[in-house]
Protein backbone atom coordinates (compact mmCIF):
# COMPACT_ATOMS: atom_id res chain seq x y z
CA UNK A 1 0.00 0.00 0.00
CA UNK A 2 1.62 3.25 -0.91
CA UNK A 3 2.88 5.53 2.05
CA UNK A 4 2.99 9.35 2.51
CA UNK A 5 6.43 10.25 4.32
CA UNK A 6 6.96 13.23 6.64
CA UNK A 7 10.22 13.08 7.12
CA UNK A 8 13.52 11.40 7.96
CA UNK A 9 15.32 11.44 11.10
CA UNK A 10 18.42 9.83 13.07
CA UNK A 11 16.76 6.88 14.68
CA UNK A 12 17.90 8.22 18.35
CA UNK A 13 15.04 11.14 17.59
CA UNK A 14 12.08 11.44 20.28
CA UNK A 15 9.46 10.78 17.61
CA UNK A 16 6.96 11.60 20.53
CA UNK A 17 4.03 11.30 18.36
CA UNK A 18 1.16 11.32 20.55
CA UNK A 19 -1.08 13.28 19.90
CA UNK A 20 -0.30 14.26 16.44
CA UNK A 21 -2.16 12.79 13.45
CA UNK A 22 -1.41 12.73 9.59
CA UNK A 23 -2.94 13.82 5.91
CA UNK A 24 -6.35 12.47 4.93
CA UNK A 25 -10.43 12.41 6.32
CA UNK A 26 -10.48 10.47 8.61
CA UNK A 27 -6.49 11.54 9.62
CA UNK A 28 -3.85 8.98 9.03
CA UNK A 29 -2.29 6.95 11.78
CA UNK A 30 1.65 8.09 12.60
CA UNK A 31 3.91 5.40 12.35
CA UNK A 32 8.03 4.83 11.78
CA UNK A 33 10.03 2.82 9.11
CA UNK A 34 13.46 2.47 10.60
CA UNK A 35 16.79 1.02 8.32
CA UNK A 36 20.51 2.14 8.22
CA UNK A 37 20.62 4.14 11.30
CA UNK A 38 17.99 6.28 10.32
CA UNK A 39 14.23 6.37 10.38
CA UNK A 40 11.49 7.71 8.02
CA UNK A 41 7.98 8.84 9.68
CA UNK A 42 5.06 7.71 7.44
CA UNK A 43 1.19 7.00 7.49
CA UNK A 44 -0.89 5.54 5.23
CA UNK A 45 -1.74 7.54 1.51
CA UNK A 46 -5.72 8.66 1.32
CA UNK A 47 -7.39 8.49 -1.65
CA UNK A 48 -7.51 11.37 -3.63
CA UNK A 49 -4.90 13.33 -2.11
CA UNK A 50 -4.37 17.19 -2.52
CA UNK A 51 -3.23 20.45 -1.07
CA UNK A 52 -6.46 20.88 1.49
CA UNK A 53 -6.05 23.15 3.97
CA UNK A 54 -6.69 20.53 6.89
CA UNK A 55 -4.15 18.28 5.35
CA UNK A 56 -1.12 20.99 4.61
CA UNK A 57 -1.89 21.97 8.52
CA UNK A 58 -1.63 18.34 9.55
CA UNK A 59 1.87 17.71 7.30
CA UNK A 60 3.03 21.29 8.84
CA UNK A 61 2.08 20.31 12.25
CA UNK A 62 3.97 16.77 12.36
CA UNK A 63 7.37 18.82 11.05
CA UNK A 64 6.92 20.98 13.43
CA UNK A 65 6.65 18.72 16.57
CA UNK A 66 9.60 16.55 15.33
CA UNK A 67 11.94 19.69 14.95
CA UNK A 68 10.86 20.71 18.55
CA UNK A 69 12.49 17.74 19.36
CA UNK A 70 15.57 16.92 17.59
CA UNK A 71 16.93 17.09 13.73
CA UNK A 72 14.71 16.32 10.45
CA UNK A 73 14.88 16.16 7.13
CA UNK A 74 11.14 17.53 6.23
CA UNK A 75 9.75 16.48 3.02
CA UNK A 76 7.61 18.34 1.33
CA UNK A 77 3.81 17.83 1.42
CA UNK A 78 3.07 15.54 -1.10
CA UNK A 79 5.83 13.07 -1.11
CA UNK A 80 4.77 9.41 -1.15
CA UNK A 81 5.89 5.88 -1.71
CA UNK A 82 4.87 2.70 -2.66
CA UNK A 83 5.27 1.13 0.17
CA UNK A 84 6.95 0.50 3.50
CA UNK A 85 9.86 -1.69 1.71
CA UNK A 86 10.56 1.13 -0.51
CA UNK A 87 10.90 4.07 1.94
CA UNK A 88 13.48 0.98 3.64
CA UNK A 89 15.53 0.57 0.45
CA UNK A 90 15.76 4.17 -0.14
CA UNK A 91 17.01 4.94 3.43
CA UNK A 92 19.18 1.77 3.27
CA UNK A 93 20.62 3.30 0.01
CA UNK A 94 21.01 7.23 0.69
CA UNK A 95 21.81 6.74 4.68
CA UNK A 96 25.35 8.34 4.02
CA UNK A 97 23.51 11.31 2.34
CA UNK A 98 20.71 11.48 4.52
CA UNK A 99 23.06 11.57 7.50
CA UNK A 100 25.52 14.39 6.10
CA UNK A 101 22.46 16.50 5.50
CA UNK A 102 21.01 15.95 8.86
CA UNK A 103 24.59 17.06 10.27
CA UNK A 104 24.46 19.81 8.25
CA UNK A 105 20.87 21.11 8.74
CA UNK A 106 21.26 20.31 12.94
CA UNK A 107 20.82 23.32 15.00
CA UNK A 108 19.14 25.56 12.06
CA UNK A 109 16.07 26.72 10.70
CA UNK A 110 14.99 28.08 7.46
CA UNK A 111 13.69 32.24 6.92
CA UNK A 112 12.46 33.05 3.36
CA UNK A 113 12.97 36.48 1.54
CA UNK A 114 10.63 38.36 -1.07
CA UNK A 115 11.31 41.33 -2.41
CA UNK A 116 9.44 43.65 -4.80
CA UNK A 117 9.53 47.17 -5.71
CA UNK A 118 6.27 49.55 -6.24
CA UNK A 119 6.70 50.10 -9.76
CA UNK A 120 5.80 53.76 -10.01
CA UNK A 121 8.39 54.68 -7.35
CA UNK A 122 11.00 53.03 -9.37
CA UNK A 123 9.41 54.66 -12.69
CA UNK A 124 10.06 58.46 -10.49
CA UNK A 125 13.34 57.23 -9.08
CA UNK A 126 14.70 56.83 -12.67
CA UNK A 127 13.81 59.97 -14.33
CA UNK A 128 14.83 61.42 -11.40
CA UNK A 129 18.59 60.37 -11.48
CA UNK A 130 18.96 59.26 -15.33
CA UNK A 131 19.33 62.48 -17.25
CA UNK A 132 18.72 60.39 -20.72
CA UNK A 133 15.26 59.16 -19.36
CA UNK A 134 14.39 62.10 -18.22
CA UNK A 135 15.28 64.02 -21.38
CA UNK A 136 13.47 61.59 -23.42
CA UNK A 137 9.97 61.64 -21.33
CA UNK A 138 10.20 65.66 -21.43
CA UNK A 139 10.41 65.53 -24.85
CA UNK A 140 7.56 62.71 -25.21
CA UNK A 141 5.49 64.45 -22.90
CA UNK A 142 5.68 67.72 -24.62
CA UNK A 143 4.45 66.47 -27.72
CA UNK A 144 8.05 66.88 -29.81
CA UNK A 145 8.90 63.07 -29.54
CA UNK A 146 8.70 60.27 -31.95
CA UNK A 147 8.16 56.87 -32.41
CA UNK A 148 11.41 55.39 -31.75
CA UNK A 149 11.64 57.78 -28.54
CA UNK A 150 9.10 56.38 -26.89
CA UNK A 151 11.04 52.84 -27.78
CA UNK A 152 14.71 53.96 -26.63
CA UNK A 153 12.96 55.22 -23.66
CA UNK A 154 10.66 51.69 -23.01
CA UNK A 155 14.08 49.90 -23.56
CA UNK A 156 16.26 52.19 -21.21
CA UNK A 157 13.76 52.42 -18.21
CA UNK A 158 13.54 48.38 -18.42
CA UNK A 159 17.44 48.11 -18.09
CA UNK A 160 17.21 50.54 -15.60
CA UNK A 161 15.20 48.56 -13.46
CA UNK A 162 16.47 45.07 -14.47
CA UNK A 163 19.94 47.26 -13.11
CA UNK A 164 18.93 48.89 -9.86
CA UNK A 165 16.53 45.34 -9.22
CA UNK A 166 20.30 43.44 -9.56
CA UNK A 167 21.81 45.89 -7.44
CA UNK A 168 19.54 46.03 -4.62
CA UNK A 169 18.70 41.78 -4.23
CA UNK A 170 22.79 41.57 -3.95
CA UNK A 171 23.10 44.50 -1.42
CA UNK A 172 20.00 42.46 0.70
CA UNK A 173 21.65 38.98 0.66
CA UNK A 174 25.39 40.62 0.96
CA UNK A 175 23.72 42.52 4.20
CA UNK A 176 22.09 39.31 5.73
CA UNK A 177 25.15 37.07 4.82
CA UNK A 178 27.35 36.73 7.79
CA UNK A 179 24.19 35.76 9.87
CA UNK A 180 23.47 32.32 7.80
CA UNK A 181 25.17 28.89 6.39
CA UNK A 182 23.25 28.48 3.37
CA UNK A 183 21.69 30.18 0.76
CA UNK A 184 18.92 28.97 -1.57
CA UNK A 185 17.68 31.29 -4.87
CA UNK A 186 14.54 30.51 -6.50
CA UNK A 187 12.87 32.13 -9.64
CA UNK A 188 10.69 35.47 -8.16
CA UNK A 189 7.48 35.60 -9.26
CA UNK A 190 5.20 38.66 -10.13
CA UNK A 191 6.33 41.79 -9.44
CA UNK A 192 8.68 40.50 -6.82
CA UNK A 193 12.48 40.56 -7.89
CA UNK A 194 14.17 38.72 -5.47
CA UNK A 195 13.04 35.06 -3.77
CA UNK A 196 15.65 33.43 -1.54
CA UNK A 197 15.80 31.15 1.31
CA UNK A 198 18.53 31.33 4.36
CA UNK A 199 19.55 28.39 6.48
CA UNK A 200 20.17 30.22 9.83
CA UNK A 201 21.84 28.85 12.87
CA UNK A 202 20.10 29.47 15.77
CA UNK A 203 23.17 31.50 17.61
CA UNK A 204 22.83 33.66 14.81
CA UNK A 205 18.96 33.86 14.40
CA UNK A 206 18.42 37.29 16.15
CA UNK A 207 20.78 39.18 14.47
CA UNK A 208 19.46 37.72 11.30
CA UNK A 209 15.90 39.05 12.46
CA UNK A 210 17.08 41.81 13.66
CA UNK A 211 19.07 42.81 10.13
CA UNK A 212 16.02 41.95 8.25
CA UNK A 213 13.76 44.29 9.93
CA UNK A 214 16.49 47.09 9.37
CA UNK A 215 16.96 46.91 5.87
CA UNK A 216 13.25 46.88 5.63
CA UNK A 217 12.76 50.44 7.48
CA UNK A 218 16.05 52.02 5.56
CA UNK A 219 14.22 50.70 2.03
CA UNK A 220 11.30 52.69 2.81
CA UNK A 221 7.29 51.62 1.66
CA UNK A 222 8.31 51.78 -1.42
CA UNK A 223 10.53 48.67 -1.44
CA UNK A 224 8.31 45.60 0.46
CA UNK A 225 10.26 43.15 1.81
CA UNK A 226 8.53 39.59 3.58
CA UNK A 227 10.42 38.08 5.22
CA UNK A 228 9.10 34.55 6.96
CA UNK A 229 10.35 32.18 9.02
CA UNK A 230 10.99 30.11 11.02
CA UNK A 231 10.50 27.69 8.72
CA UNK A 232 11.47 23.60 8.24
CA UNK A 233 14.55 23.67 6.02
CA UNK A 234 12.33 22.28 3.15
CA UNK A 235 14.63 24.49 0.85
CA UNK A 236 17.24 22.61 1.84
CA UNK A 237 16.65 18.82 2.02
Amino acid sequence: MAVYVYSIALKDHPMRLDGLSGVGDPPAALRTVNAAGLCAIISDTPENLRARRRDVLAHQEVQEQLMADGTVLPLRFGMTAEDEDAVRTTLEARAAEYEERLRTLAGTTEYNLKCSWEEESLLRRILLESDEARGLNTAIRGGSGTPQMSLALGELVAQEVEVRQEALAKGIVEALHPYVCDESFSAPAGQDFLSVSFLVPADKEEMFQATGISLANQLGDDCEVRLRGPLPPYSFV
